[in-house]
């Protein structure tokens, strides 16, 4: 079995900083894209930020100067950096991955728990 396991979340201020971090485990083979979604109640999913196995990155318009997606492929975990924070950032933050797992033949999406990041005004 896999499990992504996040961690990082919390309370703070408007303009201060806060970094997630979503570490893989179990039978894995290999990892694929891995990324960060975040849900407000009420509102769609948003992807936030992705990165695949060769390093390339993408965000969304709402965030792209404010979060650093990264990953450390030996450790099996990927990283969220979010700076200048906003009101508006306050969600649930999902980490979602693609993953072979050993014995297996297909890529298998997989998502973390969620973790509550708060932003006071």
């Amino acid at each position: 079995q896999v499990q992504l396991v996040e961690s990082g979340g919390g309370l703070v201020q408007a303009g201060g900083s806060l970094r997630l971090s979503c570490a893989a485990s179990g039978s894995i083979l290999s990892i694929y894209d891995m990324a960060w979604y975040r849900r407000v109640p009420g509102k769609e999913r948003e992807l936030v930020a992705s990165i695949i196995s060769g390093g390339s990155t993408t965000y969304a318009d709402s965030v792209k100067g404010r979060f650093t997606i990264s990953r450390d492929n030996a450790k099996n975990t990927v990283y969220l950096q979010m700076i200048s924070l906003k009101p508006e950032d306050t969600a649930v933050y999902f980490c979602n991955a693609q993953i072979l797992r050993s014995g297996t033949y297909f890529p298998v999406r997989y998502w973390g728990q969620g973790t509550q990041v708060t932003v006071s005004s």
